[in-house]
């Protein structure tokens, strides 16, 4: 007999409560929870996907060892052995730094990913940090650091409330949402529109999003950073500055005046390709609406002015004093944040406070450059070790950094190599030691980090929607025992590990001033929490402690994990709310609008007004049936529209003679791919597109359906060269390309 069981969607930023029909062991079906406090009934392809994408066929159930160069199947105590075995020499031979750490996208989809890297990363005591974070959205990370002294301290757009909204290289119809948590982000900005407010999006593709705006402007692509500081330089010169409630928070208005001084709407004409009227017309519609919000996104982040672009977001958004006020841009307040400590000056943010080691790229918010992987393990320097062992948790990098021809070699060179993730792909291939986590259906899930970036202030806990099948392990269980085998405590009780964290973050809660146990026993309250494992404890502990937390005991009202298991569509917390100054750690305790690495930046920019490509760029492309590398091997989730094909227009394709569904090959600077031409005008005239997440054709991988139509890797077009210099991130989009139509060729 079937049954049902509620289930947080892992599958995008959006967060949807779900509803899944579980026969025995197996979900049969997916629809969205009508009763869920956030997604009210939502679903997208993805979630109604669920069963598929969780029963998948070529999902790993047992861990592989390599024996005699083959990855084989294991016991789990043979696996943890061997990464024991493999990882400690190189630790205490050539140091932690000679182990690097690879960080995927999906670690922030799971409860496992947001408790145990960390961990791990602290214990391991290695700088040899790679994430996703560097292929995405790291200019924001560090445009938040610099101006809020917080790296993770990011405003979102209060999308329920907003009169006008102004979208910069987003496309939330496809991608759901990013930095930006919103189940429904489509019928939200129908919603915005019905009740009279402005949509402006601004991308070089006329996308879904575009397509519902009331105003689409084709920027050509890269040039974000210039238009906003137009947009700027016109607020200064219209005398359109209002700060509002914000002045007593802000320093530096002065001084970005005089930074924006020379980007005039006509100055930045030619190389936005946005004529000087519509760059005015958008400043004044910004600071004429009664509330606004200015939201940036992944195609204002990966180009070569990702982190000045980022920081001009939240400049428009304080010049016109629609930071943190409601229907502008707020600080969501999630339910595990840190207690609040008191409204003061803090540590502030600094960036480069190490180098990597071959070409001394900054690190930023503890991470290295993802691009710079490849030359971390493959050259010699005298600057330190190479990386010689390599944890990849939840991450395909041969797909998803640029030049992944170089890194695929560069992985076979590694003394070891572990990677946790359900498939054999075209990374965890070269792995010594496989271990796969289980399905999300045996998972619990609680949403950490897109909580904190949540357009309403809301909690949901969902505990696995059926029981572990034998032989299967939990993910974080194999994260705190890869953790004990990594750190040299190999074969130690895995609950040590949550044990430690507990003891520690209580240690340390007794000893504030401001926290609501301030003096009491820690043994006390450990002995409070309540939870059926070591993971759910620390869930308890983090409610507890956290800004509507119960304080053990200090607010009988407030939440615990009892109270939320007692709610299990989820609690509202209510709207976002005005919270400044207390968020901001800069060291002044203010919004430092013009930080000095932002300031010894704009030069460059200046110098962008100049600048022109001679041929061709590329932009990437988001299907809203995909996320990244991850579901090409589901069916249900291919073909269709989500197929990987080259986008130009019309007037491109005749000029090089180029026809539709012709096979055409791309090269850029790190090598060449061959895909079917898609002749369309929703990409502008000058620019072609190419999604990503595509290039299944790697022997050695198990992934059928993938492999039956694997599309190309757009990230090999890329040599890994260019990156934004503040961040360290990827420039992916805007990148010059030649195209060349191959006459009697088949795909």
């Amino acid at each position: 007999m079937s049954r049902t069981a509620l289930r947080i969607c892992p599958l995008c930023e959006a967060t949807c409560g779900l509803a899944l029909t579980v026969d025995g062991s197996t979900v049969i079906a997916a629809r969205g929870d009508r009763d869920d406090v956030f997604s009210r009934g939502f679903i997208c392809p993805k979630g109604a996907s669920f069963g598929a994408v969780d029963s998948d066929p070529d999902r790993l159930r047992t861990p592989l060892v390599r024996r005699d160069g083959v990855l084989r199947e294991a016991t789990w105590e043979e696996a943890f052995d061997a990464v024991a075995a493999g990882v400690r020499p190189v630790v205490e031979r050539y140091g932690p730094h000679a182990v690097g750490v690879v960080l995927g996208n999906p670690n922030v989809h799971t409860m496992a990913g947001a408790l145990y890297p960390n961990v791990l990363l602290g214990a391991l005591g290695t700088r040899s940090l790679f994430t996703a974070s560097t292929l995405d959205q790291m200019p924001k990370h560090v445009s938040s650091g610099l101006l809020f002294g917080d790296a993770n301290a990011i405003p979102v757009p209060d999308l329920d409330r907003t009169d006008h909204l102004l979208l910069i290289g987003a496309n939330p119809l496809e991608s759901n949402g990013s930095l930006c948590t919103a189940p429904d982000f489509p019928g939200r900005l129908k919603a915005l529109r019905a009740r009279g407010g402005t949509l402006t999006v601004v991308d070089p593709r006329r996308t879904r999003t575009a397509k519902l705006a009331d105003r689409h402007v084709a920027i050509r692509p890269g040039t974000d950073a210039l238009l906003l500081a137009a947009m700027a330089h016109v607020l200064y010169e219209e005398d359109l500055v209002d700060l509002g409630a914000l002045t007593p928070h802000v320093t530096g208005i002065g001084e970005v005046r005089d930074a924006v001084r020379d980007f005039t709407p006509e100055s930045v004409a030619a190389a936005c390709d946005v004529d000087a009227d519509v760059t005015r017309a958008l400043a004044r519609e910004l600071a004429a609406a009664p509330t606004a919000a200015v939201y940036g996104r992944i195609g204002s982040c990966t180009v070569p002015h990702g982190t000045l672009a980022s920081w001009l977001v939240d400049v428009l958004n304080i010049l016109t004093g629609n930071l943190d006020r409601p229907g502008g841009a707020l600080f969501p307040q999630a339910a595990t944040d840190r207690t609040p400590r008191p409204a003061g000056p803090g540590r502030g943010f600094a960036l480069g406070r190490w180098r990597s080691r071959v070409s001394g790229h900054p690190e930023a918010k503890g991470e290295l450059p993802l691009s710079a992987l490849a030359e971390e393990i493959d050259t010699a320097t005298d600057a330190g070790e190479p990386v010689r062992a390599l944890l990849t948790i939840a991450a395909n990098p041969v797909l998803s950094a640029p030049d992944g021809d170089r890194l695929d070699k560069a992985l076979d060179s590694l003394d070891f190599m572990v990677s946790v993730d359900p498939y054999l792909n075209e990374t965890s291939r070269h792995a010594h030691v496989v271990l796969p986590p289980p399905p999300p259906a045996q998972s619990p899930h609680h949403d950490f980090a897109f909580n904190t970036l949540a357009v309403r202030n809301q909690v949901r806990y969902t505990r696995p929607a059926v029981p572990l099948e034998p032989g299967r392990m939990a993910e974080t269980e194999i994260l705190a025992r890869l953790t004990l085998a990594v750190t040299g405590a190999h074969g130690a009780d895995p609950a040590a590990v949550d044990a430690t964290v507990i003891e520690q973050t209580l240690a340390k809660a007794v000893r504030e001033p401001h926290s609501p146990v301030h003096g009491r026993d820690p043994g006390d309250l450990t002995a409070l929490l309540t939870g059926e494992n070591g993971p759910e404890r620390r869930l308890d502990l983090m409610l507890r402690l956290g800004p509507y937390g119960d304080g053990f005991g200090a607010r009988p009202d407030g939440l615990t994990l009892a109270r939320l298991l007692a709610h299990p569509h989820g609690i509202d917390l209510g709207p976002l709310r005005p919270r400044l100054p207390q968020p901001l750690k800069t060291r002044s305790g203010k919004i430092e609008l013009l930080p000095e690495p932002i300031a010894a930046d704009l030069p460059r920019l200046v110098r962008a007004r100049a600048e022109r490509p001679a041929g061709l760029v590329l932009v990437g492309r988001r299907h809203l049936r995909s996320n990244n590398s991850w579901m090409h091997n589901i069916p249900a989730l291919t073909g269709g529209s989500n197929r990987c094909t080259l986008h130009l227009h019309p007037e491109d394709a005749a000029r090089l003679g180029v026809r539709d569904g012709q096979p055409v090959r791309v090269k850029g600077a790190g090598g060449a791919v061959t895909a079917p031409a898609e002749v369309t005008d929703t990409v502008r005239p000058g620019v072609v597109s190419l999604p990503h997440g595509w290039g299944h054709d790697r022997p050695g991988t198990r992934q059928t359906h993938a492999a039956g139509d694997p599309g190309v890797n757009v990230n090999q077009l890329l040599d890994g060269g260019t990156l934004d210099p503040l961040s360290g991130n990827a420039v992916l989009n805007g990148v010059p390309v030649e195209l060349t139509p191959l006459t009697g060729a088949r795909l």
